[in-house]
């Protein structure tokens, strides 16, 4: 019989709705609920993607008696984290403070009042590896709620206290300089892997905002350091496993340094970010191995997680069934064998594709199946052969079961996707992409901005089947929104994006700034969780606080709005203190201060729609390397203009009955020029 879980949205709730435990959903009624039974709380945390989360639910959650032992002595609440990543961000830093490491699915044991005393992460079933089973952990819980309660609410108010005791203190710290991103990229350098690309040592995760700010420091000051290690690092990983040689899209990381058996789960915010990193990387290089990756990344992106609706999907299982032995395991749909190779193609073109791709009798990944690669010293070949061996390997897979997709709608990755689908669509000339970006954002205003009279406005977190969900956004949403507007309007020249963008960020300086500065993850008015939440560093994906800096500062460029561009270089402080110390976590800010330091630039294009010389223009504006650089493209001014025109168009007029652009940077204005190429010139480097 389904649990309470039954009428959530979340697919990863849902995927737990027929479980025997008794999960309840966050809420008051189920704290309330555990306060009359006196029973702690077991909070656990996953999300639909999460492989360990799918064993740790089969082996556990879904036994009789471990389910019968957590009904009886607790109160079970399950949250999807990326729903709530409030509630997730909390008690995984009470988790890695206690322990050292976190993870999902996480494990949380608290009292009534949401305190948490006792954590960790996956539990197996039976004693492994020095780890409690799960039911030992749960009857040491239970017994230490019982026999010794006040030891554990000693814990626990040590625990919020220690919690409070971090508050981050940047108020003081000035706006990074010169000097502090020289210093970031030293301490990158340091940590880079000269041989393999990307930072550090197993597991490898995609350095997505690291690569941006790489492209950006080069951009700035033309050091070719910076430009070879981006360059470097994503020709490795478009050379490796954790690639889709086939379908495009990168998976979320890779278990080994050299970038070939990835964690097969697809996310959004991923491939968002990455396609466009290697737009970004072709833009600056013209390296056609970049422009490949980016387009096959927005096709990836279009045809396997947009939404009926217009939307994109938070993700692909990484767990799929394997057609050959029925089982569900991890990365059957992307596996290959010479054997299967060969069923598929024949004896020679199956002969071709495994020494192309790396596919070896010995394997590459598990029980003798290889991930597909592009090996440095593959085969020379035909590329059109190729292109016909990588058109029937997709059609046979396409033919196996595929992994399921998480279909909920989450607000800040489709900010992602919509800058990354638009600058492709305008970079490569294909006005469908900037099209899908457009139906996204739609989305995104008609289904999850509620703006009704009597209740302050908000941007909602998530929705599924255009039903918007229950959870406010949080910074991170209104921050990469609003990012993904900007880029719109920049490719499309419709100010209405523009508009919106200005009215998340007001919110934003209305909600969630402190006095200092500094910004916090969720709003003023949301749910009061045992700590507000604050969280300047990067994880998979942009921080909230740095997201919203990069927006406030784009935006404060278009408009010459003084409290945006005062709001965004009070909230990079952050940056000056953390980016020479942990460059690597720190990334987006980085980028963010890049264009601070360039400008950033100002562009403003004029001239008639139908004219080919205004959309030249705007194409040299659009590719420009300048850090953080906005453009705007319009009639000229002034002139019959009409709603939602950009500030940066005023009193822009045509230089002799031509298309014109005009660059502006620090309070001063270059010579508006006719010639894309002068003005391709004027966004270029600047050197000291």
């Amino acid at each position: 019989m389904p649990n309470r879980l039954a009428n959530e949205t979340s697919p990863y709730l849902l995927q737990h709705a027929d479980n025997p435990v008794d999960w309840w959903p966050w809420s008051p009624e189920a704290f309330a609920e555990a306060r009359e039974r006196g029973v702690p709380v077991l909070l656990s945390v996953g999300y639909s993607s999460c492989h360990w989360c799918h064993v740790m639910a089969h082996e556990s959650f879904e036994d009789d008696p471990t389910a019968a032992y957590m009904n009886e002595h607790f109160v079970n609440i399950k949250v999807d984290r990326e729903e709530r990543p409030d509630v997730d961000a909390v008690y995984m830093e009470a988790v890695q403070a206690a322990t050292g490491q976190g993870g999902w699915p996480m494990t949380v044991f608290l009292t009534a009042d949401a305190e948490p005393f006792y954590f960790g992460t996956y539990f197996p079933p039976e004693p492994r590896h020095g780890m409690p089973s799960f039911l030992q952990v749960l009857e040491g819980v239970r017994a230490a709620w019982v026999g010794r309660p006040e030891e554990v609410a000693e814990v626990a108010q040590k625990i919020v206290r220690d919690l409070a005791g971090r508050q981050l203190d940047y108020g003081k710290a000035g706006t990074p300089g010169p000097e502090e991103l020289a210093q970031a990229l030293l301490g990158l350098t340091r940590e880079y892997d000269a041989v393999r690309g990307g930072f550090g040592g197993a597991p490898k995760f995609p350095p997505s905002m690291v690569l941006e700010f790489l492209l950006r420091h080069h951009a700035r000051t033309g050091s070719e350091g910076a430009l070879q290690m981006a360059a470097d690092t994503c020709e490795a990983m478009a050379r490796g496993g954790i690639y889709d040689q086939l379908g495009g899209g990168f998976a979320r990381y890779s278990v080994d340094r050299e970038w070939v058996v990835p964690h097969f789960e697809k996310m959004l915010y991923d491939n968002a970010l990455l396609c466009r990193v290697y737009a970004h990387l072709w833009r600056a290089t013209g390296s056609e191995l970049a422009r490949r990756v980016a387009l096959e990344t927005a096709d990836f992106m279009v045809r396997e997680l947009r939404t009926a609706q217009g939307g994109f999907a938070s993700a692909l299982d990484a767990d799929s069934e394997d057609p050959l032995t029925g089982e569900h395991v991890e990365g059957a749909y992307y596996a290959w064998t010479p054997a299967r190779l060969r069923e598929v193609l024949g004896e020679d073109d199956g002969a071709l594709a495994a020494g192309y791709f790396g596919v070896t009798e010995e394997g590459t990944f598990e029980h003798g199946t290889s991930v597909l690669q592009l090996p440095q010293d593959g085969p020379a070949v035909d590329a059109e052969r190729i292109a016909g061996i990588r058109e029937r390997l997709l059609a046979a897979r396409a033919e196996r079961p595929a992994p399921g997709r998480d279909d909920k709608v989450v607000a800040a990755w489709n900010g992602l996707a919509i800058a990354a689908l638009a600058e492709c669509g305008a970079y490569f000339d294909r006005p469908d992409l900037v099209e899908r970006a457009t139906e996204a954002a739609d989305l995104l205003v008609r289904v999850h901005f509620d703006a009704a009279a009597g209740r302050a406005p908000r941007l909602s977190r998530t929705s599924k089947d255009g039903r918007v969900g229950a959870n406010a956004g949080v910074l991170e949403d209104y921050g990469d929104v609003a990012e993904g507007f900007l880029a719109l309007a920049a490719v499309t020249g419709e100010g209405v994006w523009l508009e919106f963008a200005g009215f998340l960020l007001d919110l934003v300086l209305d909600r969630f700034a402190a006095e200092d500065g500094s910004l916090y993850d969720t709003a003023h008015d949301a749910e009061q969780l045992i700590r507000r939440p604050q969280d300047p560093t990067d994880t998979a994906a942009p921080s909230g606080w740095t997201a919203a800096a990069g927006a406030l500062l784009s935006y404060a460029a278009h408009t010459g709005s003084q409290a945006h561009r005062t709001a965004a270089e009070r909230a990079l402080g952050v940056v000056q203190a953390l980016g020479p110390r942990v460059p690597r976590f720190i990334g987006h800010g980085l980028s963010v201060a890049e264009a601070l330091l360039d400008g950033p630039r100002e562009v403003a294009v004029v001239g008639h729609p139908e004219d080919p010389a205004r959309a030249a223009l705007h194409r040299a504006a659009l590719l420009g390397t300048a850090p953080g650089a906005v453009v705007a493209v319009g009639l000229p001014q002034p002139a019959e203009g009409g709603e939602g025109e950009f500030p940066l168009l005023a009193e822009r007029t045509l230089v002799r009955d031509l298309p014109a652009a005009y660059v502006c940077r620090h309070f001063v204005c270059a010579r508006p020029t006719t010639d894309p190429v002068e003005l391709a010139e004027q966004l270029g480097a600047v050197r000291p």
